[in-house]
């Protein structure tokens, strides 16, 4: 009779000894997951969020608050920071009530270093080097593009997908390969979010709760369908033609009532016969990602990935490919604390942390430039878990 060394006695049951090492390695390696939580600074755009999360993938709390402004007007670098300043401290304290945690459980504070504005990133910075030197926990600095994409995969179990991310200020078509994750293609101007919410202005549709899901809803009650400009080159796509060509002749089209709001959305979002417009373009350059990387499922993150008739657009595609679509709705498509707190927690697990002194931000971060750790394809190695819970025994005076 062997004892497996987890849980009550109720659970011993003979065990041979290569049976014994197998479950002895899966106890202890779920032992560390379970054992490791991580706090999560989000905050480079509109919406300031934190959380703690666990290496399993369990979200303990996740609460954030985004700034909304007026109908026509976008979210300026100032104002936002001082939204996310405000917000900043009860969210804290509210994460920490929902997780039923202390700092003291914490073993590591996360936080988005880039890409993203100057200002609401400084006050996430700022913010995790406080309370480092308070509660004596170290720091990880987190890409932001790579979180949205960890985030999606330990939601939906993709495994190694072509990934459309889509948000208000990054466009691109990600897979990994080698050791990181790399760009295959992206906007060469604006951002397909930055576009939508553009346009909405144009529209003079209000920010709450985004301007894209109100499009979304207004797509519905179209039914007329208005030639736009269209731009792909390769896997690159420009959306800027597309919304100067809007922004030029929207007025004058709604004025004579050649169209309705509805039908520029319409038209913006969907298709019709070889008609193609954004979401079109989107699809187009994810599907020639996928011929070059020879991949047959798709993962979409980032807010717009919220979107439903993207999602439908994308599923056909990758449904005509024998493949699957893999997205997850706005709790996680949206900025939140959680995606930092797992990657940062992903990087954490093995040995990676970020010094005091270079806890700064960068507003341009490529997610491309250096190695990221996925929780499949570079999963926690054996010896390694067993490494760190010895250390953690040590610490605490265990044999």
């Amino acid at each position: 009779m062997y004892y497996n060394g987890f849980g009550p006695e109720s659970t011993l049951r003979k065990l041979c000894p290569n049976e014994l090492g197998q479950q002895w390695r899966r106890e202890r390696e779920l032992a560390v997951k379970k054992t490791l939580i991580a706090v999560g600074f989000e905050g480079s755009a509109n919406k300031i969020g934190v959380a703690f999360v666990a290496l399993d993938g369990t979200i303990l709390s996740n609460p954030r608050h985004t700034y909304i402004t007026p109908p026509c007007h976008g979210f300026l670098p100032r104002e936002t920071a001082h939204h996310h300043l405000r917000h900043l401290l009860p969210l804290l304290r509210s994460a920490l009530s929902d997780a039923g945690i202390t700092p003291a459980d914490v073993d590591c504070l996360c936080y988005t270093k880039g890409p993203g504005m100057g200002a609401p990133l400084q006050v996430s910075a700022v913010a995790v080097r406080a309370l480092s030197q308070l509660w004596g926990k170290p720091i990880v600095a987190v890409n932001h593009c790579v979180a949205h994409i960890e985030m999606g995969r330990v939601v939906t179990g993709a495994e190694d997908p072509v990934v459309l991310f889509v948000s208000g200020g990054n466009t691109q078509v990600i897979a990994y390969s080698e050791g990181r994750y790399r760009i295959y293609g992206e906007t060469i101007d604006i951002a397909v979010g930055n576009c939508l919410d553009r346009f909405a202005r144009v529209l003079t549709l209000p920010n709450d709760p985004s301007p894209g899901y109100n499009i979304e809803q207004l797509v519905k009650k179209g039914e007329k369908f208005i030639d736009l400009p269209y731009v792909v080159k390769g896997m690159d796509v420009s959306f800027s033609g597309i919304l100067s060509y809007i922004e030029a002749t929207a007025a004058e089209k709604l004025k004579i009532n050649e169209c309705t709001p509805a039908d520029l959305c319409y038209s913006l979002q969907m298709i019709d016969c070889a008609q193609e417009t954004v979401f079109a373009m989107l699809v187009e350059i994810t599907e020639r990602a996928m011929a070059h990387c020879d991949k047959k499922d798709v993962l979409i993150v980032g807010g717009i990935g919220c979107n439903e008739r993207l999602q439908e657009m994308m599923r056909v595609m990758c449904s005509e490919r024998g493949g699957k679509l893999f997205a997850t709705d706005d709790r996680y498509c949206i900025d939140n604390g959680a995606m930092i707190a797992y990657t940062g927690l992903l990087a954490f697990a093995h040995g990676m942390t970020t010094p005091l002194e270079e806890s700064t931000f960068t507003q341009r971060f490529r997610n491309d430039l250096e190695e990221q750790y996925q929780q499949q394809t570079l999963a926690l190695k054996l010896q390694s878990v067993i490494n760190l819970l010895q250390e953690m025994m040590d610490l605490s005076g265990s044999v």
